[in-house]
């Protein structure tokens, strides 16, 4: 195993927080105070359901002996059957969370 002095964790931090920094200001920076044409507002508004099946998927299917568990599986579709019926992105979120937690604690 390799290990890293104080100063190149601190180079590590430092260098990561400009990065980050440098990407965000690109766009709110440069572009904030204009306006954006309609097709790339078109485009944006596809951004949120892009990501959040991105960021459910590894949760929800697990790995190794989490894989598969039918309480997230079924909470996962409860939480879909909510949006669907009631178009409401909140209260599915919270319907889903709701069931797996209080599910969760009843099953141990």
């Amino acid at each position: 195993m390799i290990e890293a002095t104080t100063g190149q964790i601190w180079t590590i931090i430092l260098s990561m927080a400009a990065g980050t920094f440098l990407i965000r200001f690109a766009f709110l920076g440069f572009v904030g105070d204009r306006p954006l044409p309609n097709w790339l507002l078109r485009l944006l508004r596809y951004t949120p359901v892009a990501v959040l099946p991105a960021v459910v998927a590894p949760m929800l299917l697990g790995q190794g002996e989490n894989a598969f568990d039918p309480l997230r599986l079924g909470c996962a579709a409860a939480t879909i059957a909510v949006g669907i019926l009631t178009r409401n992105v909140l209260w599915a979120i919270l319907i889903g969370l709701g069931l797996f937690f209080g599910f969760g604690a009843l099953i141990g």
